[in-house]
């Protein structure tokens, strides 16, 4: 179930709400309305930061973490 963010249209109040269905209504926790226009969210990856490069040369397999297939090396 994915969480949401949204910007009441009527009161400018940010809020989040996990969405079960996308033709649930969602309605503002302060003023109560129903127009609400959903917000871009920014979210954390679980690599804590590190880059995706291995400090360890490849053992020849033509690539890094991915295999070299992507392009991405």
């Amino acid at each position: 179930m994915p969480i949401y963010e949204y910007l009441c249209d009527d009161c400018d109040t940010r809020f989040e709400r996990i969405v079960i269905n996308k033709q649930q209504e969602i309605a503002c926790p302060n003023c109560e309305s129903t127009k609400a226009t959903i917000q871009l969210s920014v979210f954390a990856t679980a690599n804590g930061g590190a880059s995706a490069k291995s400090s360890t040369p490849s053992s020849g397999s033509g690539g890094s973490c991915c295999g070299g297939g992507c392009g991405c090396h």
